[in-house]
């Protein structure tokens, strides 16, 4: 799809299509729609972020749970799903699978989301040490960087 055809979409058309770009956050596009039309990709995926960076801090806080844990192997959306084997996720031996799950849980009981990274272009190795080094981080600048990521996360979507 180009951008004219994403132009072309009425509001509940550009929901059901580019509502996925933002994990289990289809309110985004619903309030970027009314942005448009769009000059670019980069246009597009500004008026998403805006969005995101114009809600409310609990609004947020929904948008950064509703993402998966990294590895987690069940309740993932498709998208997650391709993203996450292109990193190896999917060919954890135990002793990583095991690390990751308890990272993962501890960083999900510290800062209350999951840990959030763009893993196209990482290895398993990449995101373990990321983990390792962002689970000890500080509640507002992990609450930042998951958005970050979160916004990195659905450029990659938009471009695929």
């Amino acid at each position: 799809m180009n951008i004219d055809e994403i132009n072309g979409l009425s509001a509940p058309e550009f929901v059901d299509r580019l509502g996925w770009i933002f994990e289990g956050s289809p309110w985004v596009a619903e309030r970027a729609w009314t942005k448009g039309p769009f000059a670019s990709l980069e246009a597009l995926h500004a008026a998403m972020v805006a969005e995101v960076r114009e809600a409310s801090p609990k609004q947020q806080l929904a948008l950064l749970r509703a993402h998966p844990d990294l590895g987690a192997r069940a309740r993932m959306s498709k998208a997650s799903v391709g993203e996450q084997a292109g990193a190896g996720l999917d060919r954890l031996t135990p002793e990583e699978f095991e690390e990751l799950s308890r990272l993962n849980a501890r960083y999900r009981d510290e800062f209350g989301f999951p840990f959030l990274l763009a893993v196209r272009g990482c290895t398993k190795d990449d995101i373990l040490k990321s983990l390792r080094a962002r689970v000890g981080g500080r509640h507002e600048g992990e609450f930042r960087t998951a958005l970050e990521q979160a916004f990195r996360i659905a450029r990659f979507r938009l471009e695929d």
